[in-house]
């Protein structure tokens, strides 16, 4: 059943709801009496920690933000003397200030154990040999993946980002049997390959693991399709933990929540009401075992839905939907709320574009200007001629303009000219001045 951890995984829901809200309660209790930050914000809210006496209860505690971790940084939010901190890490992709994310040892092994989880769910095991390709350093992906993979029993190619070329040559070498990288590398990667003519058929290859993007059911087509393996989507955020929050499992009918470790909720972003089960909206995650810098109903920003069907896996606790975007990194042109897996949906399901692209805006006479710069495929470039592609650009933006309702200017470029990225892809140019 490839399950790492069948007392956990595949709890009833009773039971999982009993530990759930004896850990939430000694957290609270804990927060409340070790980091000044929190005790201001439940005192604010009126609460105590002997108020929460159910799990329904966690409404009445405070929201935790990104900006609140950026005021309180390096060291504000530590529940812990500085001498039981084992490692630091920060969050990848912030600009300006950092949010640090601090780990006592058995912090480091709780996200070993909660990641060896969503690697073994993806076939990772003692048989395996397992390429990290994503940044080793204070991005939490290299070192919390090498950790996990050597706790699943794997031997670790530490490849760390880059060099794509050198990628394929010690998954030659090595006989890689699975790695991980973030979906648009991976891409990335395939393409290196087929340039060098390199028969990615022959790789013993069974596993792919992405993450740190947003991605597409198209995109992961795209990547399944080059390595003819499945690919796996493994979330996670540094400010909760890193990598392994929540994974597939070869049903791909969801993501597997860790919610003896993680307890989530989703609310409305707008006005933070707690939403029913099934219904899209933020994540909210409260760390319920971490030491070093729990997080207390921490808004992830990303949009998604909870829900409690079964799995033919074997696990029983709550699923996730694949994340469809991010309330914060939304786009509003002319009103419009446009979400860059919108266009990627768009782009993929036109058959005849390669899965890079970027979306420009631009504010030209006061009104806001998207343009959507794309790639065709290497076939579709070599057979389509100069009235094709602009054939192509008319359909594209015809089905964009019916998605969603605005429209976008197309531009055609050939292929391999939109920069590849060797981490997250830069997906959004926003050129507008604004407040």
């Amino acid at each position: 059943m490839n399950i790492w951890n069948k007392e956990m995984e595949t709890m009833p829901l009773a039971a999982m709801q009993a530990l759930q809200l004896g850990r939430l309660k000694e957290l609270v209790a804990r927060v409340y009496r070790n980091v000044p930050f929190y005790r201001a914000k439940m005192e604010a809210a009126g609460v105590k920690p002997d108020d929460i006496k159910t799990l329904a209860d966690i409404n009445k505690l405070p929201l935790t933000t990104k900006q609140d971790m950026r005021d309180n940084y390096p060291y504000g939010l530590l529940a812990v003397p500085l001498k039981q901190i084992a490692r630091f890490h920060s969050s990848s992709g912030t600009t300006g200030r950092p949010t640090a994310v601090a780990y006592t040892k058995n912090d480091l092994d709780m996200w070993a154990e909660s990641l060896a989880r969503t690697l073994v769910a993806g076939g990772l095991g003692p048989e395996s040999v397992f390429q990290v390709a994503v940044n080793y350093g204070m991005f939490t992906g290299g070192l919390g993946m090498h950790y996990a993979a050597e706790k699943a029993g794997a031997a670790i190619v530490p490849a760390s980002s880059g060099n794509p070329l050198r990628q394929a040559m010690l998954m030659q070498d090595f006989g890689v049997t699975a790695i991980v990288a973030t979906p648009s590398y991976a891409l990335h990667l395939a393409e290196a390959m087929q340039t060098q003519g390199i028969d990615i058929g022959k790789l013993p290859l069974k596993s792919i693991f992405c993450g740190a993007e947003v991605w597409s059911d198209g995109m992961r087509l795209e990547i399944e399709k080059a390595f003819g393996v499945k690919t796996y989507d493994v979330y996670g955020l540094s400010e909760i933990i890193g990598p392994g929050v929540a994974t597939d499992c070869r049903c791909q009918d969801g993501l597997h929540l860790h919610e003896d470790l993680f307890y989530p909720e989703i609310i409305d972003p707008e006005t933070g009401e707690i939403l029913p089960e099934g219904q899209v909206g933020e994540l909210v995650l409260t760390t319920l075992t971490k030491e070093g810098m729990p997080m207390l109903r921490y808004r992830t920003r990303d949009l998604t839905a909870l829900t409690r069907k079964p799995c033919p896996c074997g696990r029983t606790g709550v699923s996730m939907q694949r994340v469809t975007g991010r309330s914060d990194d939304m786009l509003i042109i002319r009103g419009v709320n446009v979400f860059p897996s919108q266009v990627e949906s768009v782009l993929l399901d036109m058959g005849a574009t390669a899965p890079h692209y970027q979306l420009l805006v631009d504010r030209k006479n006061n009104l806001d200007e998207l343009t959507v710069v794309v790639e065709p495929t290497e076939e579709g470039y070599a057979t389509l001629g100069a009235a094709g592609m602009g054939k192509l650009e008319k359909a594209i933006q015809n089905q964009l303009k019916a998605v969603l309702n605005l429209k976008a200017n197309v531009r055609m470029v050939p292929p391999r000219t939109i920069e590849r990225s060797e981490g997250k892809a830069k997906r959004v140019i926003d050129n507008r001045k604004l407040a």
